[in-house]
């Protein structure tokens, strides 16, 4: 039984592994820094003002800066 491309690309795209919900790839100092790089190559993004909503608080800068130290 022939399998279309379609159907094959579903498969593979349903099959890799998913991260849990709360794990994020490289975390807050990694997108801060590759939004600065998109920024920069002229996306026309802007870094949100601090104190707004979605922006990145206080708390969430120290435990970025506490966890980036675990790793060193």
């Amino acid at each position: 039984m022939a399998i279309s491309r379609g159907q094959m690309k579903k498969q593979i795209t349903t099959s890799k592994k998913k991260k849990p919900r709360g794990m994020k790839s490289g975390g807050l100092w990694e997108n801060i820094h590759a939004k600065r790089k998109r920024m920069k190559a002229g996306s026309g993004e802007r870094m949100r003002k601090p104190g707004s909503k979605g922006a990145p608080t206080k708390a969430n800068l120290r435990d970025a800066r506490k966890t980036s130290a675990k790793k060193v």
